[in-house]
């Protein structure tokens, strides 16, 4: 057997045990994406009423998390959102459900500049009132609420709001705006067509193979493959990265759709959303996210080594405390932050644990 055919083979293998899971990566890129479509409706047609009913079809719920005091008043200009991204049931947004994807969106009240976070769902991080585990874990054990005091404990932040996106329709959300503009390199253009090739089997679709490098029109089914290559140098912090880039591709095709398109992605996206935000809240926020700049995209943490703990696979800062300093200094121009007392002990913890410093 060549060793093109057992690379196809392999990677065969692997793209089908993800996609199992259904759709998972591009789930969460969306909401953002989705906000800001809403309010241009609004603006566009007027339609108050019809946008409100739209925003009313968003699951609502409360949660209550603590936030540290000093760390509000620190972090007063900005407004800092958490975007989760589960793998789960239709309308399911329960324990049980993993946030395959997370996200925080941090919104500098001043300049209205959008930075996005991602947080590396295998870091090893200490989960509020348990033990240190995967961040993914945060959201199983206690849904939102729990992963969101987690993100606070553990990077010194000052999230109240989160929104959770869970749909099975991401590839029918990006054929409705027509598809995303995105360069495709050499080495992702290997990897790419096997990905496509099962996204085709599992939505039924029959979209085309991407041959060589170049700037392509992604359809839903090849912006799906293009978030899931993971094979390349880089493994899945270049996933993450290109997460990010997919969004960044819809924010700014969103900016072009007309009133019909808005409204048909607004009805496919709407129910798969659950959140403590108001209606009246993300229409208030009309004036920002309508004239959003979308800064820095980050990974987090920005240092970290692969550890095998008890047979299972961790993604451990080093160290946690110089990761959540080099965190403020690149998201809210914290200049020689220095991290809470907690986070010190969380850090010291996790050293201790694993000798990774």
């Amino acid at each position: 057997m060549s060793n093109n055919k057992k690379m196809r083979e392999n990677i065969g293998k692997k793209s089908k045990k993800v996609l199992t899971k259904k759709k998972k990566v591009l789930r969460v890129i969306l909401i953002i994406f989705i906000i800001l479509i809403v309010i241009i409706a609004a603006i566009l047609t007027a339609g108050y009423t019809f946008v409100y009913s739209k925003l009313g079809e968003m699951n609502q719920e409360e949660i209550n998390v603590d936030i540290d005091k000093d760390i509000a008043n620190q972090l007063s200009g900005y407004r800092n959102i958490a975007i989760f991204g589960i793998d789960a049931r239709k309308d399911d947004y329960g324990m049980g459900n993993r946030s395959d994807c997370i996200m925080i969106a941090s919104i500098n009240k001043k300049t209205n500049e959008v930075k996005l976070l991602s947080v590396y769902r295998d870091t090893y991080l200490k989960l509020t009132g348990r033990n240190l585990d995967k961040v993914t874990h945060a959201y199983s054990y206690g849904k939102a609420e729990l992963a969101v005091s987690t993100l606070n404990t553990n990077l010194d932040l000052n999230i109240e709001e989160y929104v959770t996106v869970n749909f099975d329709s991401v590839v029918d959300a990006v054929d409705a705006l027509g598809g995303i503009k995105m360069n495709i390199t050499s080495e992702e253009a290997k990897y790419i067509n096997t990905y496509i090739d099962e996204n085709n089997r599992v939505t039924g679709h029959n979209s085309s193979h991407i041959t060589k490098a170049g700037t392509y029109n992604l359809d839903g089914v090849q912006a799906l493959a293009y978030s899931r290559i993971r094979y390349t140098a880089g493994g899945d912090f270049k996933r993450t990265e290109r997460m990010r880039d997919v969004l960044e591709a819809m924010l700014k095709k969103a900016k072009t759709l007309s009133i019909s398109e808005i409204l048909n992605v607004v009805n496919i996206m709407m129910p798969k959303i659950s959140t403590n935000i108001s209606a009246n809240d993300i229409i208030g926020l009309a004036p920002t996210l309508v004239s959003m700049n979308i800064g820095n995209s980050i990974g987090w943490p920005q240092k970290n080594k692969g550890s095998t703990i008890g047979g299972i696979y961790y993604g451990v800062p080093i160290n946690l405390a110089e990761n959540v300093k080099t965190l403020h200094e690149e998201l809210f121009n914290q200049v020689d932050y220095t991290p809470s007392t907690n986070v010190q002990n969380i850090s010291d913890e996790i050293i201790n644990k694993t000798g990774v410093k």
